[in-house]
């Protein structure tokens, strides 16, 4: 795996290192060992899948707060997705500065979310589906999220948004204080 960090001090765009013959290629998608090289959590609790139908969907942004806060290892196995991420950490440099990716199953990327960090993607073509796997069970009373068109991240999506919850619709506008405890 071919590891480079984003702006976001801890976030990673993580490239398949192919080891290709004539009968295609082999590459790991993950490895607990490197994972820890690089300074990132390697515990995986869950694996989830996306179906989205409709070019233009948006599924986001999403995160956790403590005691469930989680990282994401997130990949594009059909179609094509702009993946967002957000800094959420107070006391980091690049507090609610974001990143966006392209992921691919042709450029083979994955991204690594880190704790306390939004996520959300658009995709790009109809028929998508994204796997990503979590570090934390998913807990309701830790999720939180916040709006895809918040001014406070000044995130431009590359289409216009043909479909969204209407729970991602109307998360509240960005607060500080959303991170500290669970309500």
């Amino acid at each position: 795996m071919i590891f480079t960090e984003t702006a976001l001090q801890g976030a990673f765009i993580i490239d398949l290192d192919r080891k290709s013959d004539d009968r295609g290629y082999f590459a790991r998608m993950f490895c607990g060992n490197e994972f820890e090289q690089h300074g990132l959590k390697p515990t995986i609790a869950q694996c989830n899948l996306s179906f989205n139908h409709q070019r233009g969907t948006l599924r986001g942004m999403h995160y956790q707060i403590p005691p469930a806060t989680e990282t994401k290892l997130v990949r594009c196995i059909r179609g094509a997705i702009y993946d967002v991420i957000i800094d959420l950490r107070p006391d980091s440099p690049s507090y609610l500065q974001h990143v966006g990716v392209e992921l691919t199953p042709e450029n083979g990327r994955s991204l690594y979310v880190p704790e306390l960090f939004a996520h959300g993607y658009q995709t790009l073509t109809d028929d998508t589906e994204v796997m990503y796997a979590v570090s934390e069970f998913y807990t309701p009373n830790c999720e939180r999220g916040a709006r895809y068109n918040d001014p406070a991240f000044g995130i431009e999506w590359r289409l216009p948004i043909t479909t969204i919850s209407e729970k991602d619709a109307t998360w509240a506008l960005y607060e500080p204080v959303a991170i500290g405890v669970p309500s």
